[in-house]
């Protein structure tokens, strides 16, 4: 079994792991040093004195990529009798129980990715709790799959994914995220287990930036909602205009829905998707357009129903409907509609 610790200017705590890990077990322990510099260069040689191997990065370039660097380098290990990976965080959160239990799971739970989930119990940071329960209501949101905690850091992978998961997009905290959003398409599972809560001193050695790693991590469904907004201010403005200078009302409906579609169809593609510009652009656009009827007649019968059967009023109607199809129309067109291959990226 391999532990694979991303590290990015660590202290004390990451020593306290490494000792305890090899008390307990005999794990290979891999460290990556994600661009730590000097300063830090005493823990990593305290770390190899003890027996890690260390992997070092120049320079800082996000947990994400430490993590890929990772997953490369012991794919590439001549020493192929290992059952899987434990990946953990260097701060202190994950206990040696539970990265042991995390290891015993990889190999009974079969073609499947083990999450150490946290219980979130006691005294839990604020912005972790937050962070923690918009993530899955987002995650569940754009996948259909709950999980009580897709930000964990203590996960195992058996060995048959270490080709894969190189591949994910990401280089920072989202990759993590993204892993758990392409695995049902892979063909992997997801299981989860429970796991202490360890938080210390507030969990302030964390790197986590709240603003800016959320926006990573949300940036997919972020720039949906913009590209939405935009079309449907595309087809407010088209629908005036054309109406003003045609007096058709058919016609200037027609017009602007169809204008405002092939924008949201380009935009969803290229920019939210990142699929390629040429690839598969037309059997896209029919599942495209086949979706925009589909979500017609569900937007019809939603609001039919909440108003009629529920007897709401118009505007709770409105408002819970979108919110439902938003969420189905992200999955949709994520999974159908542009389930193509992806621009390049460079790493």
């Amino acid at each position: 079994m391999i532990v694979l610790i991303p590290a990015y200017e660590p202290d004390e705590k990451l020593l306290a792991l490494v000792r305890q890990l090899k008390q307990e077990c005999s794990y290979h322990i891999l460290l990556v040093d994600d661009g730590s510099g000097r300063k830090y260069a005493p823990v990593f040689q305290d770390a190899e004195d003890l027996g890690c191997e260390v992997l070092r990065l120049f320079p800082n370039q996000g947990k994400g990529a430490a993590l890929k660097s990772g997953f490369r380098h012991i794919a590439g290990m001549k020493d192929t009798d290992h059952e899987g990976v434990v990946c953990a965080d260097c701060d202190g959160q994950h206990t040696v129980q539970d990265i042991m239990r995390t290891a015993t799971q990889i190999g009974a739970a079969g073609n499947a990715i083990i999450l150490g989930s946290r219980k979130f119990i006691g005294k839990v940071p604020i912005k972790s709790l937050f962070g923690n329960r918009f993530t899955t209501l987002t995650f569940f949101l754009s996948s259909g799959i709950f999980l009580s905690d897709t930000q964990t850091g203590l996960r195992g992978y058996p060995m048959n994914m270490l080709p894969w998961l190189p591949g994910i997009n990401g280089n920072h905290y989202e990759y993590e995220l993204n892993i758990l959003l392409d695995a049902k398409k892979a063909g992997f599972l997801l299981k989860e287990i429970p796991i202490d809560t360890v938080y210390l001193e507030n969990n302030k050695s964390s790197h986590f930036r709240p603003v800016v790693d959320s926006v990573r991590i949300y940036l997919p469904l972020i720039k949906f909602g913009i590209s939405s907004l935009s079309a449907a201010l595309i087809d407010f403005l088209a629908l005036i205009l054309l109406e003003y200078f045609t007096g058709n009302l058919l016609f200037s409906v027609i017009a602007a829905r169809a204008s405002s579609s092939v924008f949201n169809f380009t935009a969803n593609k290229i920019c939210v998707f990142d699929r390629e510009a040429g690839h598969g652009t037309a059997r896209s656009a029919v599942r495209y357009f086949s979706l925009v009827l589909f979500i017609l007649a569900c937007n019809y019968g939603l609001m039919f129903f909440f108003t009629h059967i529920l007897s709401l009023g118009l505007v709770p109607a409105k408002l819970i409907t979108e919110t439902l199809l938003f969420a189905v129309s992200y999955k949709l067109q994520k999974s159908f509609v542009f389930a193509g291959r992806r621009k390049k990226l460079a790493i």
